[in-house]
């Protein structure tokens, strides 16, 4: 099953998809600009990641292709972490360096939301930005996001410190 945004869908990971997959992993602008620890990733690696994905339903990861391509890999979006009982879960999305600023993340941020809200019957996503990361904190505003908390000094990079940024959404304001 496809989840069909306004011009994004996202789709199951595929091994096809790997070959992109490893090289976004490996990506040093990528990998400055998210949350959470990164080592150089082999293939090898990359494959067992792939395999360990099946039959997850608390884990869901998705490829994001454009409408009318949805061979083509320009990103990734998740929901991790879900917790049905409480009904929340985490959100995050990586996109192609050379498909930003186009509106896409806004897509995919409000499909992945719809998607959660209307399909799971979540109440509440989170997500953690790290401060340096300008274009996702402008993105999840945007998107009706509420700024709930900061927890300094959380990432270290480059010889230094740098928050990390809470970011939350509820079904009623996603609603509204």
């Amino acid at each position: 099953m496809n989840i069909k945004g306004k011009n994004i869908i996202l789709r199951s990971i595929e091994s096809d998809d790997l070959g992109l997959l490893h090289k976004w992993a490996n990506d040093p602008d990528i990998q400055y600009m998210l949350g959470g620890w990164h080592f150089p990733t082999n293939m090898n690696d990359q494959r067992k990641w792939f395999d360990l994905l099946s039959c997850n339903s608390s884990n869901q990861r998705f490829v994001i292709t454009e409408t009318g391509n949805s061979h083509l890999a320009i990103g990734m979006a998740n929901l991790v972490n879900i917790n049905f009982k409480d009904g929340n879960a985490e959100h995050g999305l990586l996109l192609d360096k050379s498909y930003r600023g186009k509106g896409l993340g806004f897509d995919v941020v409000n499909t992945v939301a719809t998607y959660a809200f209307n399909e799971l019957r979540l109440n509440r996503l989170e997500t953690t930005i790290i401060s340096i990361n300008e274009p996702s904190l402008r993105l999840f505003t945007k998107c009706g996001w509420k700024k709930e908390g900061v927890l300094r000094n959380w990432y270290f990079r480059k010889g230094g410190y740098i928050d990390k940024i809470i970011f939350g959404l509820l079904r009623e304001d996603f609603k509204s």
